[in-house]
Order: structure tokens, then sequence, then C-alpha cells
């Protein structure tokens, strides 16, 4: 069955009910991802049926509100960021729960006008998700907003050591990531990173002691120098 741009959110739903596949959902959940709605649905499947069905705003929220796994993840490939608003953008953030879907959200978050209202405001969020989801985009955005000053991405450095000592899992690793994202932007961002890193690696805290030595040992790898722009 091959989907259109006019297909309604019940026929692909149904669609993807009948793509369920339980060994994909095995492998999903090996790299932590929550399956308790997943339908095994693969990543070159995902793609096709977004060029499929295209992008709709409305029906993509309407794909969020079935609480399917993969129906999600295409409610986020097919939203408009020009069309997301605070409100939407925070109501899927308070329903994130698996990695996958916050770092695809985090692109499609960092597209909009606001995204670094939702940084601010989703590190100081408590809930393990949602504050990864602003270190996500950070490190996404460092890659994919060329336009983005280089000192706009510095100035998130101290909130990057701020956080630096949240122990749990999902937080730790994307607060790295952002780190890293950091210090490979370029030369210019790769100094103050690295210098963070080393401070953090000689932390008392073993959380941020992770994160820093982690990062250091990325951001002095020869090749990762030799690629950095001046």
């Amino acid at each position: 069955m091959t989907l259109q741009p006019a297909s309604s959110v019940d026929e692909i739903v149904a669609h993807l009910k009948s793509l369920r596949n339980e060994g994909n959902i095995a492998g999903m959940a090996r790299f932590g991802i929550d399956t308790t709605t997943a339908l095994g649905i693969t990543t070159p499947q995902m793609q096709a049926l977004v060029r499929q069905v295209k992008h709709n705003h409305a029906r993509a929220l309407a794909l969020w509100d079935t609480g399917l796994r993969d129906a999600r993840m295409l409610a986020i490939l097919t939203a408009d960021p020009k069309a997301l608003t605070m409100e939407e953008a925070r109501a899927w953030a308070g329903d994130f729960n698996s990695w996958e879907i916050v770092d695809t959200a985090a692109d499609l978050f960092t597209e909009t006008p606001y995204w670094r209202e939702l940084v601010a405001e989703f590190a100081e969020d408590e809930r393990e998700y949602v504050r990864r989801t602003a270190f996500a985009m950070i490190a996404g955005a460092t890659v994919h907003n060329k336009d983005e000053p280089d000192r706009a991405l510095l100035a998130y450095l101290p909130l990057i050591e701020k956080y630096a000592t949240d122990p749990r899992n999902f937080v730790r690793k994307a607060v790295n990531w952002a780190l890293r994202n950091i210090g490979k932007r370029n030369r210019i961002c790769h100094a103050p990173a690295l210098a963070l890193a080393e401070k953090l690696a000689a932390s008392d805290d073993k959380t941020a002691r992770w994160i820093g030595k982690d990062a250091v040992r990325e951001l002095t790898n020869e090749n990762i120098l030799k690629r950095l722009k001046p």
C-alpha cells in the first residue's frame, strides 16, 4: 500500500500497524528505546512514508495524539516548524519517553524561531527526557544551524557545566554530546569547549568527570583536529 499526501490519520495508522515487525521491536529495545507502543518501523520505511504523505502540520498533531511511537516519529518528521507553537512543543516534550524521539524532535525544535527559549526552559526542567531535549537541541544546532553565531553557541558552555552533574543516563550523554559538538564546530569553538572539558575531567563529581574525560578524548583526537575549520 502506498500512502498519499491526502491520507488520513486513520489510514496512516492502519498502514503503520500493517508494517509491525516483532524482530525490529526487540532490536529497538536492546538500544534502550521504549517499545511499549512501538511497531518496529525501520528508518528507510519511515523515510519512504515521509516522502509519501508530505508535510501536514494539523495531521502531524493528530498523529502525535495517537500515542503510538511510530506515529509520533512520523508526526515529528512531517510537522511544520514554522507552524509549531511553543505550547505544542512543550506538550510534545511532556510526552517524551525515549531518547530517539527526543533527538528527532530536537532537530525540529531548533528550526523554530523560539528554540533558544526552549533550551533554557527545558534545561531547568527536572524530567529526564525534557532536560535531554535541551542539550540535544544545542548539539543539533551546532551542526544544522549554520548561521548561528559561534558566540551564541559558546554561551551554552555555562549551561553545560551547570548540568554536567546530572547522573541520569540520557541527560549526561546529551550534555556530553552538546559539549563535544560545540568543540568540533570550528577552531574558534574548540578551545573554550576543550577548556571546559578539561575542567570537568578534573571534577570531584563522577558524572562531570566522565563527561569531561570523554569530551577531552574526542576533542584532542588528531583526525578531529585536522578537520576543524579555522
